[in-house]
C-alpha cells in the first residue's frame, strides 16, 4: 500500500497524569477526530474515578471509545482490546473522521500497531499447574526449561514469567520464537502520526499526587466499595488496578485515610516511572510534546 493511500491514524502516549487526553481532545475538536482509549484501567466500567477515565462533559465534546466496555468480571488482553481498537479505527475512517488512539498502556498500542504472536490458546490444565507454583519455583523452572526467556525478564515480574513458562510447557516452544512471527497489526497499513507526551518528572508526581487527592473527593472509596462487594477474583485486572489495592485497605480498616492515599499516590508514582521507561525504550523516535 503507498503512502498516499494511507488514511492517518494518530496516537498519542505517555504516563499517566502527563497530559494525554486533554492533547487527544484538543485535536478532536480541530480535526473531526474520535478518542479511542489505550488504558488498560479505563476500559473498565467499574472504575470511571479511579481510572481518570474522561468526563461526561469531556465526552460531550468529542466521541469517545473504548471506555467503560469491559465488566470488571471479565479480564481484558491486549489481543481483545485490539480487535476491538482495529473495528473502532476502521469505523473512523469509514465516516471520513481522524482516528485517535491514546492512553498509557504501550502492550496495547504496540499490539494495535504490530500485531501480536500467534500463540494458541494454553491448555487450562498447564496454566493451572504453572499459576499454582510459587514465584521462585516458576522462576527457576522458567530459567531451566527456556533460557532465552528467562534473559528478557524480570524474575520479580511473576506474571510474565508465568506466561513464558505456560507457553513453553504447552507448545513446546519458546515465547521468544513466537514473537518473531506477530500478525494482526495495523501499523504497515496506516499513515501513522504518533506523539508521546512528556512532563519533567517532579512535575509529573506533583500531577500523580493531585490526582489522587482529587480522586478522593469525587468517589474513590464508594467505587472500590462497590468493586470489592461484587467479590471478584483478586487476580483479575480490574482488582490489581491503581489505587484499589490501598483504599481496599482502608476500607477493611488495615489503613487510615492518609496512609491508603499516600500508598496510592505511590504507587501511581512508581507507575509512571515505569510508564516512561516503557516509551523510551519501545518508542524512541516518536516526537515528544510537552504535556
Amino acid at each position: 500500500m503507498s503512502e498516499s493511500s494511507r488514511a492517518r491514524l494518530v496516537v498519542i502516549a505517555g504516563p499517566t497524569a502527563s497530559g494525554k487526553s486533554a492533547h487527544a481532545l484538543a485535536l478532536a475538536k480541530a480535526e473531526n477526530g474520535v478518542i479511542i482509549n489505550a488504558d488498560a484501567s479505563q476500559v473498565y466500567a467499574d472504575l470511571r474515578v479511579l481510572s481518570a477515565r474522561p468526563s461526561p462533559e469531556e465526552e460531550a465534546q468529542a466521541p469517545h471509545r473504548l471506555y467503560g466496555v469491559i465488566d470488571g468480571a471479565v479480564a481484558c488482553s491486549a489481543a481483545g482490546w485490539a480487535e476491538l481498537a482495529k473495528a473502532e479505527v476502521a469505523a473512523a475512517h469509514a465516516a471520513g473522521q481522524l482516528p485517535i488512539v491514546t492512553g498509557g498502556t504501550g502492550l496495547y498500542i504496540r499490539t494495535l500497531l504490530d500485531g501480536i504472536a500467534p500463540v494458541p490458546e494454553i491448555d487450562p490444565g498447564v496454566r493451572g499447574e504453572v499459576r499454582a507454583l510459587g514465584a521462585e519455583a516458576a522462576w527457576a523452572a522458567l530459567e531451566r526449561e527456556d533460557p532465552a526467556m528467562a534473559k528478557r525478564l524480570n524474575r520479580a515480574d511473576r506474571q510474565r514469567v508465568a506466561r513464558a513458562l505456560e507457553v513453553m510447557r504447552a507448545t513446546r516452544r519458546s515465547l521468544a520464537d513466537w514473537q518473531q512471527q506477530l500478525e494482526g497489526g495495523i501499523g504497515a497499513d496506516v499513515e501513522l502520526d504518533a506523539r508521546v507526551v512528556t512532563l519533567p518528572r517532579d512535575q509529573l508526581y506533583k500531577r500523580c499526587d493531585a490526582r489522587l487527592v482529587a480522586m478522593v473527593n469525587e468517589g474513590a472509596l464508594d467505587e472500590v466499595a462497590a468493586l470489592l462487594a461484587r467479590h471478584l477474583a483478586p487476580d483479575l485486572p480490574v482488582m490489581k488496578a491503581l489505587g484499589v489495592r490501598a483504599f481496599a485497605a482502608q476500607l477493611a480498616g488495615r489503613s487510615d485515610a492518609a496512609s491508603a492515599l499516600a500508598d496510592a499516590q505511590r504507587e501511581t508514582r512508581n507507575f509512571a516511572k515505569r510508564q516512561t521507561t516503557w516509551f523510551n525504550n519501545q518508542s524512541p523516535g516518536w516526537p515528544r510534546i510537552a504535556g
